[in-house]
C-alpha cells in the first residue's frame, strides 16, 4: 500500500493532476492487478447478499416506485430490474437507481465503519447494470467491483464526511465512477475526469439520517449511482471536471470538510498490486444499522438471565462515540423514542431495537418495525428506561486501524428494581469475520433462501445461485442474466404509469 497525503493547496500553486488524489485513484482504477480465489468469493457472496435484500423488498413502496420511474426509460439493449424479465431492459442509470434502491431499503447488506460509514455493496447494482448495458464478461465486473471496493473503503478510512454532516454517498460515487472505469477498461484520464464529476455532484448534508427519517435514505445509493454512471459517460465523451476537486483552494476538503489546513493520509494500493480490502467488510445478520448487530446479539444471550422484564429500572449502554451520537441518546432526537416513527427511524434507534431483540430474542426484518410491534404497551415502557453513554474504550476500539482490534460492540448494563444488575458485553457481531459465528458462503445462501422463499421459485432460485458461483468465467450473455426474476403477478408497479413526469 501507498500513503498519499492530501491537503489545501492555494490555486496559484498549480497542483499538477498526477499529485492529486482523484488522479491517484484513477491509476489504480485504470491498471489490472491479480484477484485471488478468496476475494473473489467474497464478491460472489456480496452479489447473493444484495440479491437477497433486494427480492425481498421487491415490493415495499420506495422500491415499487422506483423500479415504475425506471421502467419508464427503456432501452433495447439495456439493463435489468430486480424482479422482472430478462426481456425487460432499461438504461444502465435507471437500472442502477431502481436496484440500488431495492439493496438499500432493508439496511440489511454489507457494511464498513472507519473514519467515516458505508455500504460498499451499494457499489454493486450501478457496476452489474454498466455490465449487462456494455455486454462485459463475468471477469470484467469481478475487477470492477474489487476496484470499487478498494477505493470505497479506503476513502472511508481516511477522510470524516458525518462530522461535517456530509452524507456517505460522497464516497460511495467516485468509488462507483472508479470501478466502472476499470470495468470497461478505461484509460487513467477518463477515470480522472469522470471521479472529479462524481465527487462534485454527490456532496449533500446528512439531514436524510436526521430527524423524521424518511425513504430517501433507501435512494441515496440509488441516486448516487446515476451520478456516478452519468459521471462516466460524460468523460467518456471527452468531458473535463472541476479539479483539483478534494485539494482545490474553493473545494471540499476546504471548504465542506475539514478545511484550508487539513491533511488526510489516505491509503491506496500500489499499480499493479492485490486489491483486497473488500475482506475487511461484513454484511448482516440482522436488518438493522449495523452498530446495533452485535447488540441485537447481545439481547437474545441476555434475556434468559431477566424472568421478568417489568422488573427492569433501567438499561444502560456503554458504547462507542458514533453509537451514542447516532443511534444512541446522545442525539438528543426524540423521534427515536416515537412509537409512531418510521421504519427508517426505528432502525436508527439502538433503544428500541434492543427493547424488542431483549422481549422477542430475535430479529424480523419486517415484523420488528411493524407499527404494533413498536406500538405495544410494555414495549414503549421498557424502550424509555434505555439510555446510552459513551465510553471512551469502546470510542478508540471503534477507531482501530488494524481490523482484527476493531470492534462496534457495547458493555450492557441492566439496573433491576431490587437493586441488583445483569451485566454483559460483546464486541463483535456473531457474523463479523472475527465474531462467533461468521458468515460464509453457506450463510449467505441461507440468507437468499430465508428471503425469498415465499417470491421465487425454488427453479429460479437454484438458477440464480448456480449462475453467481461461476462469476469469473460467466460470458457476456451470461451477465445479461445475472438477475433474480419473480412471478409479475406478484410484484406491484412492473409497468411504467402515468404518476409523475417520466
Amino acid at each position: 500500500m501507498q500513503t498519499h497525503i492530501v491537503k489545501v493547496y492555494p490555486s496559484k500553486e498549480q497542483l499538477s493532476q498526477s499529485k492529486q488524489l482523484a488522479w491517484k485513484i484513477a491509476e489504480i482504477a485504470s491498471e489490472k492487478f491479480p484477484i485471488k480465489s478468496q476475494v473473489s468469493d467474497m464478491v460472489i457472496n456480496r452479489i447473493i447478499d444484495n440479491a437477497s435484500v433486494a427480492i425481498a423488498s421487491i415490493n415495499r413502496l420506495p422500491v415499487s416506485n422506483a423500479r415504475s420511474q425506471a421502467l419508464s426509460h427503456p432501452k433495447k439493449d439495456g439493463a435489468l430490474i430486480f424482479g422482472l424479465s430478462d426481456k425487460t431492459k432499461v438504461c444502465a442509470e435507471w437500472a442502477a437507481w431502481a436496484n440500488s434502491t431495492a439493496v438499500r431499503e432493508l439496511d440489511y447488506h454489507d457494511t464498513f465503519l472507519a473514519a467515516d460509514y458505508s455500504h460498499p455493496g451499494d457499489n454493486i447494482p450501478p457496476l452489474i447494470a454498466v455490465a449487462q448495458q456494455k455486454k462485459c464478461t463475468g471477469e470484467q465486473l469481478l475487477s470492477g467491483i474489487v476496484t470499487a471496493y478498494e477505493v470505497h473503503i479506503n476513502l472511508v478510512k481516511a477522510i470524516c464526511l458525518h462530522k461535517h454532516k456530509i452524507d456517505h454517498m460522497a464516497h460511495l460515487c467516485p468509488a462507483t465512477a472508479a470501478g466502472i472505469g476499470r470495468l470497461l477498461n478505461l484509460d487513467t484520464q477518463t477515470i480522472y475526469q469522470s471521479i472529479g464529476q462524481a465527487v462534485h455532484t454527490s456532496f449533500s448534508t446528512r439531514q436524510s439520517r436526521k430527524g423524521e427519517i424518511s425513504s430517501w435514505k433507501a435512494y441515496v445509493p440509488g441516486y448516487s449511482a446515476k451520478l456516478g454512471i452519468e459521471a462516466v459517460d460524460r468523460a467518456m465523451r471527452g468531458e473535463k471536471s472541476p479539479s483539483p476537486i478534494y485539494e482545490g483552494e474553493d473545494s471540499v476538503i476546504a471548504w465542506m470538510l475539514d478545511g484550508p489546513d487539513a491533511t488526510y493520509n489516505v491509503e491506496l494500493p500500489e499499480k499493479g498490486e492485490e486489491q483486497k480490502v473488500i475482506l475487511e467488510s461484513y454484511t448482516k445478520e440482522h436488518s438493522a444499522e449495523y452498530q446495533s448487530q452485535a447488540l441485537i446479539d447481545l439481547a437474545c444471550k441476555m434475556r434468559t438471565k431477566i424472568k421478568n422484564f417489568s422488573d427492569i429500572n433501567k438499561i444502560v449502554i456503554h458504547t462507542s462515540h458514533h453509537t451514542h451520537y447516532v443511534i444512541g441518546t446522545g442525539s438528543g432526537d426524540p423521534e427515536k423514542f416515537s412509537p409512531t416513527a418510521s421504519r427508517e427511524t426505528l432502525d436508527h434507534s439502538i433503544m428500541y431495537i434492543f427493547a424488542v431483540a431483549l422481549e422477542d430474542g430475535a430479529w424480523h426484518h419486517v415484523n420488528s418495525y411493524a407499527p404494533e410491534r413498536a406500538g405495544r404497551k410494555e414495549t414503549i415502557e421498557l424502550w424509555k428506561k434505555i439510555s446510552t453513554v459513551e465510553d471512551p474504550l469502546w470510542t478508540k476500539r471503534y477507531h482501530e486501524i488494524d481490523p482484527q482490534k476493531k470492534a462496534f460492540g457495547a458493555k450492557i448494563v441492566i439496573h433491576m428494581n431490587d437493586g441488583s444488575k445483569v451485566e454483559d458485553e460483546m464486541a463483535l457481531a456473531n457474523a463479523h469475520p472475527a465474531g462467533a459465528k461468521p458468515f460464509v458462503r453457506e450463510n449467505y445462501i441461507n440468507k437468499f433462501k430465508n428471503l425469498t422463499k415465499d417470491i421465487i421459485t425454488e427453479e429460479e432460485s437454484t438458477r440464480f445461485l448456480n449462475l453467481v458461483q461461476r462469476l469469473p468465467e460467466l460470458t457476456a450473455e451470461e451477465v445479461g442474466q445475472l438477475n433474480v426474476v419473480v412471478d409479475i403477478k406478484k410484484i406491484k408497479n412492473s409497468s411504467a404509469d402515468n404518476r409523475g413526469i417520466f
